[in-house]
């Protein structure tokens, strides 16, 4: 036992230090796009290659939004976005075989921009085609119908601010970017939303470098379904969302893709420019996740073993050791805990969540890894998953995957 604690010790203090030490070198260098030299207009165009258009303000925007069953959300959505204060700019909503109120609603809030300046136009799914998930099928029909320059690919819950896509816009043509991804800032209103969040995004630090994305000579990509701005010519480049059709990871798997092709890719913060809440309560991270947290391990259930044990000991022993260890034993386990508490205090002065909790980690990687338990075996049970009251089968989701 004495060996084990420092030769366990030792690995996990190295793991935690030596991320909090790259993270803290590297995270000054992701842009804020909330600061006030990013309170400009994009630099006109000289003309739109692909769309024919020409704007003062900037390039032609095509905003996509894809939506089932979100008539709770879809009219704030949709109203901030024909508010934007962007001169040159089109809204395609996608109402993907709603059963709700989603479908009147879109056409509601599309009578009101009529009559303004008739940005938003509506799409109706009533059926989905085979080989095809309904979000990414949503999102190619409307990429298909697009006119910008550059795509914007948004959720049906996200709520922009005016100068939102004006300062992404700005940003992606002054550093000559093909991919900007905007941060969103998460709306939470309950402790366990507050708990499950900040293990995910100590977790998202620890294994996605965010920093590490505008290298191209790194592996390093990234998505985030919020905000995810492309320009026309590179999605086309890349296959469109048809080459991502069964793709259940569809935001990532677009920065994967751009990333692996050579093109240029940035991640940016921007305060509270965007904003989700993105569950409600606990329970609600653990719901949203079930249906996806198996396809990061790519449907694999062998992985996903491997995977809770990796997560139990990174997040588990290093409480545990401290505990158990004895004498300078223990020193390990306490450079793992205070470069981890670290990591805590860095996501309180970006993302709001109060540092003490830290102190609910080890509950936060319990639920996580019955997270993962949960989805895998749902997936098997079900030969596939159940995403919006559809299923896929797990044959045709493994075929599909990038």
């Amino acid at each position: 036992m004495h060996y084990f604690h420092w030769i366990a010790g030792t690995i996990l203090a190295l793991a935690w230090f030596s991320r909090i030490v790259d993270a803290a070198i590297g995270m000054p260098s992701v842009a804020n796009i909330a600061k006030a030299e990013w309170d400009r207009n994009p630099v006109a165009p000289s003309g739109s290659l692909s769309s024919g258009h020409l704007s003062y303000g900037g390039p032609r925007v095509s905003i996509i939004v894809p939506a089932r069953n979100e008539e709770k959300d879809i009219e704030q959505t949709l109203t901030r976005l024909i508010e934007l204060d962007y001169d040159d700019y089109e809204v395609i909503a996608v109402n993907d075989r709603s059963t709700d109120a989603t479908g009147e609603i879109m056409e509601c809030v599309a009578e009101i921009s009529r009559a303004l300046d008739g940005r938003l136009q509506v799409i109706h799914h009533r059926e989905l085609p085979a080989g095809w998930l309904g979000k990414t099928h949503a999102m190619w029909t409307a990429g298909c119908r697009a006119t910008g320059d550059w795509l914007l690919f948004t959720d049906a819950d996200v709520l922009f601010k005016p100068d939102s896509v004006r300062r992404a816009v700005a940003y992606g043509e002054a550093e000559r970017a093909d991919h900007v991804v905007l941060f969103p800032q998460m709306i939470m209103k309950r402790p366990g939303e507050y708990m499950m969040i900040a293990f995910f995004q100590t977790m998202f630090v620890f294994g996605h470098r965010p920093w590490k994305v505008a290298d191209p000579k790194s592996k390093d990509h990234m998505g985030v379904g919020a905000f995810n701005l492309i320009r026309r010519s590179v999605y086309e480049a890349v296959g469109t969302y048809e080459a991502l059709r069964m793709e259940v990871l569809d935001d990532m798997k677009l920065g994967k893709v751009v990333k692996n092709a050579g093109y240029a890719q940035r991640n940016v913060f921007g305060g509270d420019l965007i904003s989700i809440r993105w569950a409600r309560g606990a329970r609600g991270v653990v719901d949203n996740l079930t249906k996806n947290f198996f396809a990061v391990l790519s449907f694999q259930w062998w992985r996903t073993l491997i995977s809770v044990i990796g997560l139990a000991f990174l997040n588990l022993m290093p409480f545990l050791g401290i505990g158990l260890a004895h004498g300078w034993e223990r020193m390990p386990y306490a450079i793992a805990l205070a470069s981890m508490f670290s990591i805590y205090v860095g996501m309180s002065w970006r993302s709001g969540v109060p540092a003490y909790y830290f102190l609910l980690h080890p509950l936060s990687t319990a639920l996580f890894i019955y997270t993962l338990l949960l989805s895998m075996f749902h997936a098997l049970w079900n030969d596939g998953i159940i995403w919006r009251g559809t299923r896929y089968p797990l044959e045709e989701l493994r075929k599909g995957m990038v």
